[in-house]
């Protein structure tokens, strides 16, 4: 690199626009670097296992002389180079190709590792579909959950909308107490109360959501003709079982 002349028609003639200098730099060291690759790759000393490799491809490259003793009795048997094997030359034209071993490892180690390889991919493929059908089987029991939370959500509104009703009713025919307490909303508990209420509550307890609502709205329609989906008080029996369409909140659905 010889110092520039500032003062040439060469110096004067070259593009000064902004940034061309660097990057006339940035390719003149990545051309530097890859020429010095290069060289190094040339001046490397190689490995005797590399210049063995060498040695024997090409080798296996070139095709048989006549000095080889193999070669010289298929000619003589009438053979030509380029022909088929066979009376009839159906046979291979290329010589079958060796399958040269180099490493350290056993006999048959390739296909062991091959199997080992294949059954480590299986077993990933059993986790994966086992893992799949898991959320599979967690997304079905929370939407069965998320169901029956909101059957139950509305079998509790039934139930307080058909308490109201019988506590509505019984006042209308002058009964002070309801049949069960649980059949009537029952206001704030006191801090004091009798042992029968604790014990009603008790027994009151024991049943669940679904058998209040059935006990209760059976209640309704026998005592009062009343049917809370319907919404409507019938005149006697006869006329609740003409008209009402069921007991249930899915026979009026």
């Amino acid at each position: 690199d010889e110092e520039e002349d500032y003062m040439s028609d060469l110096f004067i003639k070259q593009d000064v626009r902004p940034g061309l200098p660097m990057v006339r730099r940035v390719k003149e060291a990545i051309q530097k670097e890859e020429k010095q690759k290069e060289a190094n790759e040339k001046n490397r000393q190689k490995s005797i296992k590399e210049e063995e490799k060498e040695r024997r491809d090409l080798v296996l490259k070139s095709a048989l002389g006549n000095e080889n003793k193999g070669f010289a009795l298929l000619q003589k048997m009438g053979y030509k180079s380029g022909q088929a094997l066979g009376k009839s030359g159906e046979g291979i034209v290329e010589p079958i190709p060796l399958n040269i071993k180099t490493g350290l490892s056993g006999l048959g180690h390739e296909e062991l590792k091959k199997r080992k390889a294949e059954e480590k991919l299986e077993n990933y493929r059993q986790k994966l579909h086992m893992k799949k059908q898991a959320n599979e089987q967690a997304a079905d029991q929370f939407r069965i959950r998320f169901k029956t939370k909101q059957e139950e959500r509305k079998m509790e509104g039934d139930l307080r909308k058909s308490q109201r009703a019988c506590q509505q009713l019984d006042t209308q025919k002058d009964i002070d107490v309801p049949k069960e307490t649980w059949f009537w909303i029952q206001p704030e508990e006191e801090d004091k109360k009798d042992e029968e209420d604790k014990e009603d509550e008790c027994t009151s307890s024991d049943l669940s959501v679904s058998e209040k609502l059935h006990i209760l709205t059976t209640y309704l329609r026998e005592e009062h003709f009343y049917c809370i989906w319907c919404g409507t008080t019938y005149e006697d029996s006869e006329d609740l079982s003409s008209n009402c369409p069921g007991d249930s909140a899915a026979d009026h659905d």
